[in-house]
């Protein structure tokens, strides 16, 4: 099914390795009134104090796989072992009410949507200035074990070389200047 975005909204995909600031930076866009949310799905357990419905829709593993299988997600993909999906009627009802809809997803998913057919589609990819600087992220997240972190280093490594698939890199060094960086992208984008 084709998601046309011409003359309405449009659609924004953020990705990048664990820890590089994908969440925060959307959140700070999000503040903004033309941007809108989709609430990913996923199968990993909630995190700290996040809610089904707010932060993520949490599934079962079958629930989410019987949504594959009607046609439920624009994307989906297993993530250090856990499903993510994006709900194919909350992208749309963004798009509808012209709004800039915002997914934060991993590049798998990024991937599925490039090669899908989507019109007015921005791709940025977030870095961090360092994986040094992206190790002491994960570590003062405080929910993964060492062996966790090394792992999702390793994921980030590889993730990395990605970026050249996307229209926008933007380092996330300093937050407030990363987030000018992206407000501009998204107003050249969107003109």
């Amino acid at each position: 099914m084709k998601v046309s975005l011409s003359h309405r909204g449009r659609l924004i995909v953020i990705s990048g390795p664990s820890g590089a600031g994908k969440t925060s930076l959307c959140d700070a866009l999000l503040k903004r009134p033309e941007f809108v949310r989709v609430i990913t799905c996923t199968t990993r357990a909630p995190r700290g104090d996040e809610q089904n419905g707010k932060d993520y829709i949490f599934l079962e593993q079958e629930d989410f796989e019987a949504k594959i299988d009607e046609g439920h997600f624009l994307e989906h993909a297993r993530v250090h072992g856990k499903l993510y999906g994006t709900p194919r009627d909350q992208v749309e009802a963004g798009i509808a009410a012209g709004r800039t809809v915002l997914l934060n997803v991993d590049i798998q998913g990024a991937r599925q949507i490039r090669e899908s057919d989507v019109d007015d589609l921005s791709t940025i990819f977030i870095v961090p200035p360092s994986l040094e600087v992206l190790k002491t992220r994960l570590e003062a997240r405080s929910t993964d074990s060492e062996e966790e972190i090394d792992r999702r280093l390793d994921i980030a490594r590889q993730e990395m070389s990605e970026q050249v698939h996307y229209d926008n890199v933007v380092v996330n060094d300093d937050f407030d200047d990363a987030v000018k960086n992206l407000e501009t992208i998204l107003l050249v984008a969107g003109s």
